[in-house]
């Protein structure tokens, strides 16, 4: 509860009138509203869970992106941006878009192809029962955790800018999410996702726009930072010895480009169902290939109006400078976004960024509520608690724990109040939980020897090594950041999980190669990893090649200019 304390000693409060309080109402009807229309078309559990396997690419590709642009994201960032500076676009231009083509490309063909409703069926898929319910476990208790620091988040910000308690805005907010998922299921979660990616939008740009224009621009804000505490090296990304904490340069890029470009961001994008069901739900190979291609352009851009307002609020906010210089304060980086606000917006359009704010939280806890509800209906419920039940039956399930997945998040959002910055809680929750995951994933995707027993123990190992590193790091054993830390933890878990799994694979048996084609890169043909380029999927544009290339380029010129 420090943090919130904290928060309450600090003058943050804005002068909403009614009309902006109007426009919030507005945004909770239209989301409601989404939610009852989305209800006529849910039949089954399929549509309920997966959107019956009907979405276009254009609204998969946006829910994708702005599933992932959630309260994490625009606290934890702006937090990160004031904090670090420019080594935080990391997080995206290598922690995110090689992994966001890696799993157009190379993983949606399995994916999609093996026809499996979540990843932990596709494990069932290529390993065995045990590896299913073992990662349906672990994924249900992520997706809960994450939800909950969302709905914290949420609740911060409200107590902080409009004085509401945390007891009134979490519940709130934890409500409406509920109502919409409930009605709709999958398909009111992603049509909203997509009306809230352009509702975040309206609250990020005026706020950088507004925010430049006080510090006199991109060179007055550089100038700004290079003679502030932080020095001239928040301004350049490598070798991002500010956001690693490491002081050898050569080993601050290893952890990069290790840590968190290959273990974390891999884990994340590649085995994260709240990711991977947008895709799932594409209506054609060709679709969900391109789902995740689509939200990589904006999240390159996304760095430009959400790490840049970090870097403006370290300059702008006399409480964060006073931070950064090691001195006597009452907020922490977390407060950043909500110190920027009451800095740079006027009232005239608190109604607006209201909503964007209400639209990342929302965003982010919906995206993790619906892949927990599918998770645990079809691979917990159906595959091992109440087996050979009817449609009907697990459609009510579905509902039944959507209602209490947002009751558990509830419960959780107050974990996360003692972190002083949520980018570092969500990593060491993404070491525990993601890092193991890939490492199963990818040696069983191209290594047919794998066995089952090996998987569901080198997961476990994995997320064991994790947890003792975290461990470690928090108790002073390791002298390591928290944001170091992280990337340990999960480099550790990934080489963990990686050893163990071979090991036991050595001594066990592997599943006969005809039960292995389409799971297992050597056993699958080209043939069968191709999409259709015709109807709805033809045309240059649609190429997933094209569309891969493209935004690898466009990452590319984005680091040279912030090299």
């Amino acid at each position: 509860m420090t943090t919130i304390l904290a928060q309450a000693q600090t003058d943050l409060r804005l002068d909403a009138s009614v009309l902006d309080y109007l426009l919030v109402a507005f945004y909770f009807v239209l989301v409601l509203g989404i939610g009852y229309a989305a209800r006529r078309s849910v039949s089954s559990s399929l549509d309920f869970l997966l959107s019956g396997r009907s979405m276009p690419a254009w609204v998969t590709g946006l829910a994708f992106i702005s599933a992932n642009l959630g309260a994490l994201e625009l606290i934890g960032m702006v937090a990160n941006g004031a904090q670090y500076g420019i080594p935080t676009v990391h997080y995206y231009w290598i922690g995110a878009i090689p992994a966001m083509v890696f799993l157009a490309l190379v993983m949606m063909p399995f994916y999609y192809g093996s026809k499996a409703r979540s990843v932990p069926e596709f494990l069932y898929k290529r390993f065995n029962r045990t590896t299913q319910r073992v990662q349906g476990v672990i994924f249900a208790l992520s997706s809960v955790l994450i939800a909950g620091v969302n709905l914290f988040s949420l609740g911060l910000l409200l107590e902080a800018l409009l004085g509401w308690s945390l007891g009134l805005a979490i519940p709130v907010a934890a409500l409406v999410v509920l109502c919409y998922i409930t009605l709709g299921g999958l398909s009111a979660a992603i049509y909203t996702e997509v009306l809230q990616f352009f509702v975040i939008l309206a609250l990020l740009i005026p706020m950088t726009v507004a925010g430049l224009n006080r510090v006199g621009g991109w060179s007055g804000l550089t100038q700004a930072v290079a003679n502030g505490p932080g020095g001239p090296e928040e301004l350049s990304s490598w070798p991002g010895t500010t956001l690693t904490e490491i002081e050898n340069p050569v080993w601050s890029v290893v952890g990069i480009v290790f840590g968190l470009g290959f273990v974390l961001s891999f884990g994340y994008w590649t085995t994260n169902f709240a990711e991977v069901q947008r895709a799932l739900s594409a209506k054609s190979m060709s679709a969900a290939k391109r789902t995740p291609l689509i939200g990589a352009y904006p999240k390159a851009l996304i760095p430009l109006v959400i790490i840049v307002p970090g870097m403006i609020a370290a300059v702008l906010v006399p409480q964060l400078q006073a931070l950064k210089a090691g001195g006597q304060t009452d907020v922490t980086y977390n407060n950043a976004l909500s110190l920027l606000m009451k800095e740079v917006l006027p009232n005239g359009i608190l109604g607006v960024a209201i909503a964007g704010l209400l639209a990342a939280f929302m965003a982010g806890m919906a995206a993790n509520i619906s892949s927990f509800n599918t998770v645990f209906t079809y691979d917990i419920w159906q595959d091992w608690v109440k087996p050979g039940r009817s449609d009907r039956y697990y459609l009510q399930v579905g509902r039944w724990i959507t209602v209490i997945g947002c009751v558990l998040a509830i419960g959780t959002a107050f974990i996360a109040s003692g972190s002083g910055n949520i980018m570092d809680y969500l990593q060491s929750l993404f070491s525990f939980f993601n890092a193991p995951l890939f490492a199963i994933f990818i040696l069983g995707l191209f290594w047919r020897r794998m066995t089952g027993p090996s998987a569901w123990i080198g997961l476990l190992a994995g997320t064991a090594a994790a947890v003792v590193v975290n461990i470690l790091t928090t108790t002073g054993v390791l002298a390591l950041s928290s944001q170091a830390g992280s990337f340990v933890g999960a480099s550790a878990a990934f080489i963990v999980g990686v050893l163990v799994a071979t090991g036991v694979s050595m001594v066990t048996s592997p599943k006969p190669a005809s039960e292995l084609t389409g799971l297992v890169w050597s056993l699958t043909s080209k043939e069968e990893r191709v999409h259709s380029a015709e109807g709805d999927d033809a045309g240059w544009y649609r190429s997933p090649a094209l569309l891969a290339v493209g935004v690898l380029v466009l990452t590319a010129v984005l680091y040279i200019i912030f090299w």
